[in-house]
């Protein structure tokens, strides 16, 4: 004889069954965690690394004006800082790991995720001449179209916009940063003519 189908059988049954997949995804999450991580931290450096001049020890993430950087330093002396900036693109958010030297110049740029169109605005990842023209760079971080400086990638002005605004919010934190540190030293300086 079949087993009655009842309200009170279905909901155990899709109780076990929630039970078992969540059990199954509490594991799978458990195993994946750290892999997952270490990846992320290893991307992260060697984003750094490519960032960043040759030489010098890299600090552990610091934060300030809501964005992780990393200073990379030579004796007592910051020779560069590595930004992690992010900017809103056409697609959604453009996160860009950005050298900056102690001027607020631009030393090197690399994305670290975006969610740009294919062929037009993914660019940012790939079209040398547009990648190429912020090394060194320290001017208006503003598109030729907007009256500034910087050539836009081709049909992606929007993206283009982004980038240059998350390399102008890394180095006006490099340069707040420089001026804090500047503050810090005639502070020191004074206090030191005082006694």
């Amino acid at each position: 004889m079949a087993a009655k189908s009842n309200i009170t059988g279905m909901a155990l049954c899709l109780f076990l069954v929630c039970l078992v997949c969540g059990g199954v995804l509490g594991a799978v999450y458990t195993v994946t965690k750290q892999p997952i991580e270490d990846a992320a931290a290893a991307e992260a450096l060697a984003a750094i690394s490519e960032v960043l001049p040759e030489g010098g020890e890299i600090s552990s993430v610091q934060q300030a004006g809501g964005m992780e950087y990393y200073t990379s330093t030579s004796g007592d002396e910051v020779k560069a800082y590595a930004v992690k900036s992010t900017a809103g693109g056409f697609g959604g958010p453009i996160t860009i790991m950005v050298g900056v030297l102690p001027d607020g110049s631009i030393w090197n740029t690399r994305v670290l995720s975006h969610s740009e169109t294919p062929g037009l605005g993914a660019k940012c990842t790939t079209d040398e001449a547009f990648i190429s023209q912020w090394k060194g760079y320290n001017g208006s971080f503003t598109v030729k179209k907007d009256g500034g400086d910087v050539d836009a990638i081709t049909a992606s002005t929007i993206t283009s916009r982004a980038y240059a605004k998350a390399l102008a919010q890394a180095s006006a934190l490099v340069h707040s940063l420089e001026g804090a540190d500047a503050d810090a030293a005639s502070g020191a300086s004074v206090k030191k003519e005082e006694e």
